[in-house]
């Protein structure tokens, strides 16, 4: 899996670059089909603008799936925390759609099988 990390208005760090890969990396231990992950920080300069650092989020997986989120907040290093949780949850519920539809056939089938015992 390849975590590729972009700036827009930003100059992206070692560090920055090391914290993303260690919140967002944390996504794999959930669900091994991922094929790479695109995080893309950005910085608005509007002074008026609350929630200046945005940080999104495009996680690619084997099927020919996209999961995508976007969070914002005042420090980067917020927007970042924000945001691999909120993938972390959209990828355990593609994992549980995906998963659902499997297993719903094989629990019919042992409730049936009880019911005519």
């Amino acid at each position: 899996m390849h975590i590729y990390v972009n700036g827009r208005n930003i100059e992206i760090t070692d560090a920055i670059k090391a914290y993303v890969k260690e919140k967002v990396g944390k996504v794999a231990n959930h669900y091994d089909q991922i094929q790479g992950i695109d995080v893309v920080l950005s910085v608005i300069k509007n002074p008026s603008a609350s929630g200046k650092h945005v940080a999104e989020v495009s996680c690619k997986l084997n099927s020919g799936d996209v999961v995508r989120c976007e969070e914002s907040a005042d420090s980067m290093y917020e927007s970042i925390d924000l945001l691999a949780d909120k993938l972390d949850r959209q990828v355990k519920k593609f994992k549980e759609k995906s998963l659902g539809s499997d297993k719903s056939s094989i629990r019919t089938e042992d409730v049936a099988e009880t019911v005519e015992e």
